[in-house]
Formats: C-alpha cells, sequence, structure tokens
C-alpha cells in the first residue's frame, strides 16, 4: 500500500468503539484510532475516514479492525487509551490530533504512529524534518495559517495586474 493511502485512510474518525475480542480471535490486522476529542465533535470526519480506509483496499470487520479510543477532551487520560491499544495489538496507531501523536510518541518509539496536525509537527517536536519525518511517526499536516500570508500575497499581486485579471476572471 502507498503511503499516501495509508495516510489518507488512516486520519479521520468514527462514532463506535468495537469489542476488542474480536479483533484479537480474528488473526486480522488492527488499526489503532487514537482522539483527544470526544466522537460529536467529529462525526464529520467519519465518512472520509472509512472512505478513506475502504479506497485503501481494506474494510472494517472484513480484512481489518479498528480499534475506536476517545479522550473526552481529558488529554490526561491519553497514555492510559494508548497502553489499552498496545494491549490490543495494533499495528499502527492513527492519532487524530496534535495532542494525541504527543502522547503516542511518548509511549512507543516502534509502533507506527500517523498524525494529522494542524500546527508546526517540527515545532511541536513531533518529527525533526517535514520531508523525511525519521523514527515512527508521520503524518498529515495542515498549514493553513503559514499559507494565509501566500495566499493574501497571491491576491494582491492579481489585483495589481490586470493582464491576469481579465485572463483568468
Amino acid at each position: 500500500m502507498r503511503r499516501r493511502d495509508f495516510i489518507k485512510a488512516t486520519v479521520g474518525v468514527a462514532t463506535a468503539w468495537p469489542v476488542a475480542a474480536r479483533a484479537e480471535q480474528s488473526g486480522l490486522p488492527v488499526i489503532g484510532y487514537l482522539a483527544g476529542s470526544s466522537p460529536a465533535y467529529r462525526v464529520h470526519l467519519l465518512t472520509a475516514f472509512l472512505r478513506g480506509i475502504r479506497d485503501s483496499g481494506y474494510v472494517e470487520g472484513e480484512n481489518v479492525i479498528i480499534e475506536y479510543r476517545w479522550a473526552q477532551d481529558q488529554y490526561d487520560r491519553l497514555p492510559d487509551l494508548i497502553a489499552d491499544l498496545i494491549r490490543h495489538h495494533v499495528v499502527v496507531i492513527a492519532a487524530t490530533d496534535t495532542p494525541s501523536a504527543i502522547a503516542a510518541k511518548a509511549t512507543t518509539t516502534t509502533l507506527p504512529i500517523v498524525f494529522a496536525s494542524g500546527g508546526d509537527p517540527i515545532k511541536e517536536g513531533l518529527v525533526t524534518t517535514l520531508n523525511r519525518p525519521s523514527g515512527n511517526l508521520t503524518g498529515v499536516v495542515f498549514m493553513a495559517s503559514e499559507m494565509g500570508a501566500k495566499q493574501l500575497g497571491l491576491l494582491q499581486d492579481r489585483s495589481r495586474r490586470p493582464d491576469i485579471r481579465e485572463k483568468n476572471p
């Protein structure tokens, strides 16, 4: 599976907790899904997450099990939730927010962690570089704030050049 497909498949949310015994008895690979928030705040991402899983050739319950853990905005619970995922023999942890990714990194140096971050993962201590993250972490970064200045600059350039406005209405 390609890295981008895997990241796409593991970044998202879900609303239910599968039964752990089912995963252990099935012999299927187990993805650990970790979120610092609650499902109620992430429902809109469930469809995208499951679509990503499906687009990568996986169907939950058929050829992959997903163990969901929600901290309910109680970030001090994250280490215990991660330990529980590890006890369930997950093959990867999908950390859907920065606090979850930081807690997962502090807990394991060998289990792969795919994170989603709205901040700078280098400043947050998640990775050393963006192009080669190193270690056991990789992820998706939403750099909207960093791109804002560039986007405004492009808009200003367009407004100052009549030839651009005429060609691209």
